[in-house]
């Protein structure tokens, strides 16, 4: 228990009784995390700067010129923008923590800025995944690390992420994505593996516009999803649109049963089929006036494998309680 005449636990620099006793439900780590995105947010709502933006508009039609046939271009322009202020002007960046030093008072902040100063590309594998952290390997294979769960929704072991790093501040090895967290659905996961072994040097950073060329070739459009989830979330959809019905909550509790179960169905069909049955019998819609073997007959299925799979959503969900 920290004494109210002692150093407040925050890093602040005041005593305890004058900064956080009157918020006790607020813990050091609130409040660095707190502090830690306002400092990213920040620098991605003033950033480029005027005299930068022509420059980067330049920077940016690069990587448009090899990616715009593969790739939407919302997600071309993030990653050439993060490409551009940690790779092409770290500058940028590094002018920004210098100012930004100078108008911190805790201590234990200006600390993390001094970790700061060398953001870096990352590709890597989950291997684990925690209830604050994800474990993953490079997938150059010469570093593990633990990431930052950024929300709560799944993240199976075993897909591939690319992402920016910094030191989250808490332990060495904990860290944290600075903009662009992007998870690759398990189709690309051979592209990827291979693309690791051509890479001549550890320098990541010279291969990553090859990297996304290699993904496009590949088939990656910018989805989160494997072909397999995205045509059982689409049969779901689709079911819902001709029958004048709509779920948002249902198709979000189906991506999570997608993702984190990685269902192994032999019929997509037969998991859209179950998670219809599952949002009747749950009022996630207005109920359809179907009995349950025409709902089967719709997805052209047996009532058994729609019964399986709504079972086994309703077991997920029960589970996640």
């Amino acid at each position: 228990m920290v004494g109210r005449n002692e150093p407040c636990p925050c890093g602040s620099g005041k005593k305890y009784k004058k900064c956080c006793e009157s918020k006790q439900a607020i813990t050091v780590e609130d409040v660095q995390t707190e502090e830690m995105e306002r400092l990213l947010q920040t620098f991605y709502d003033t950033h480029p700067e005027r005299v930068d933006v022509k420059e980067f508009i330049e920077y940016s039609e690069t990587w448009k010129s090899s990616l715009n046939q593969y790739l939407p271009e919302e997600i071309i322009q993030t990653i050439a923008l993060d490409e551009f202020f940690f790779h092409e002007r770290k500058d940028i960046w590094t002018n920004y923590l210098s100012k930004q030093k100078k108008k911190q008072v805790r201590p234990s902040i200006l600390e993390l800025l001094d970790l700061w100063d060398d953001p870096r590309v990352f590709i890597g594998e989950v291997t684990a995944v925690g209830n604050t952290y994800l474990t993953a390997t490079s997938i150059l294979g010469d570093e593990t690390i633990q990431l930052w769960k950024e929300s709560d929704k799944p993240v199976p072991a075993g897909v591939h992420f690319y992402c920016f790093l910094l030191p989250d501040g808490t332990s060495i090895g904990n860290n944290l994505a600075v903009s662009s967290l992007i998870f690759f659905p398990t189709d690309h996961t051979e592209a990827i593996k291979n693309f690791a072994k051509s890479i001549s040097s550890k320098q990541m950073k010279d291969h990553t516009l090859q990297f996304w060329e290699v993904l496009g070739a590949d088939g990656y459009s910018g989805g989160e999803f494997t072909e397999f989830e995205a045509g059982v979330l689409l049969s779901a959809q689709e079911f819902l649109d001709t029958n004048d019905r709509s779920s948002a909550t249902l198709l979000e509790i189906v991506e999570d049963f997608l993702v984190d179960e990685q269902p192994k169905a032999r019929k997509m069909m037969a998991i859209a089929a179950g998670a219809i049955r599952y949002g009747q019998e749950n009022d996630y819609f207005t109920p359809l006036d179907m009995t349950l073997k025409e709902i089967a007959e719709a997805f052209d299925v047996s009532p058994s494998s729609m019964n399986k799979y709504a079972k086994e959503i309703a077991q997920y969900v029960s589970d996640k309680k």
